[in-house]
């Protein structure tokens, strides 16, 4: 039996048992009745969507099964993904017929998955509404001056007034809810790519997935969405072509708000008046890190600008 101890467990999850095939998962052990209760009902859910998925039979990807979900024992058992995740320096060390094949297999898989159920009906939607916005707002008003120049508040202050004003006709469509390069594997061996972790799976705005952050990291977000627009059933909705100037504000402001969440995040963690070197040390780092975000935006923007 392989040693778990070099395995990172979830938030919510852990292996008791790592076969060469099969993981066995439980609760965590300080879960109370109630959170293991709310445990099961979660995993039959992510159950329920990745059997969905698995029904369609497409074979240029791999969705690992879900074996079965003990409600008894609290235990479920999952099928192992072959392969290492999905991360740009695996990425960039493949040759063009490789990268093609994984592009090609993730804008199959996502419109795999946005047409396993109906496609609702076109909407007005607010991209602010999924980030925490009153927090950016509340950072940037009353706390940023701290920590950084009057320059930088002031270039945070116009891209959340960007950010929150803008709006966009979507529709949502069933998703999986959290493609980032940890939740697709890949198996060098076979060159196919692994999709995981259903537990967010359900109807996103379609672009949330389409523009996710596994395609922004590897920036292929593009050439996947050419991917999805030649495959997706034209019968049931229509999207845009690459050089429409709505669809490059959707992608501009979709990636930038892969970077501002993060931004937002570190904001949350850094301290007014740090207690000792260690709080000092990390309001540093993060400091930092957010410094870099913004460097993200602003590139982003005078990308989409040319």
């Amino acid at each position: 039996m392989i040693d778990i101890t070099k395995y990172n467990h979830g938030r919510e999850t852990y292996a008791v048992y790592y076969g060469d095939d099969f993981v066995l998962k439980r609760p965590l052990p300080v879960f109370t009745e109630e959170k293991k209760q709310e445990w099961l009902v979660k995993q039959h859910k992510t159950k329920e969507a990745i059997d969905a998925i698995r029904a369609v039979g497409n074979p240029v990807y791999n969705v690992p099964a879900m074996r079965f979900v003990n409600d008894d024992e609290f235990q479920i058992l999952e099928e192992r993904a072959p392969g290492e995740p999905l991360t740009q320096a695996v990425y960039n060390k493949l040759s063009r017929r490789q990268k093609f094949e994984i592009i090609n297999s993730i804008g199959s898989f996502l419109v795999d998955m946005n047409e396993s159920k109906p496609v609702k009906p076109m909407e007005i939607y607010k991209i602010s509404n999924e980030i925490k916005f009153n927090r950016l707002d509340s950072f940037v008003e009353n706390k940023m001056s701290i920590w950084f120049t009057k320059k930088e508040t002031m270039q945070m202050a116009r891209i959340r007034d960007a950010i929150g004003g803008f709006e966009y006709e979507t529709r949502q469509a069933w998703s999986h809810g959290d493609l980032n390069y940890g939740n697709v594997l890949y198996d060098a061996d076979k060159n196919k790519l692994s999709f995981i972790d259903f537990a967010e799976a359900g109807y996103k705005f379609i672009y949330h997935d389409v523009f996710a952050p596994l395609q922004i990291e590897l920036d292929i977000y593009k050439s996947v969405y050419v991917i999805y627009m030649n495959l997706h059933n034209k019968d049931l909705y229509t999207m845009p072509g690459v050089k429409n100037e709505l669809l490059r504000d959707i992608m501009m402001y979709r990636i930038m708000v892969v970077f501002l969440k993060r931004f937002i995040k570190a904001a949350d963690d850094l301290r007014v008046n740090p207690a000792n070197k260690k709080s000092m040390d990390n309001n540093l780092e993060k400091i930092s890190f957010m410094r870099k975000q913004m460097l993200n935006m602003f590139m982003v923007e005078n990308q989409f600008k040319k």
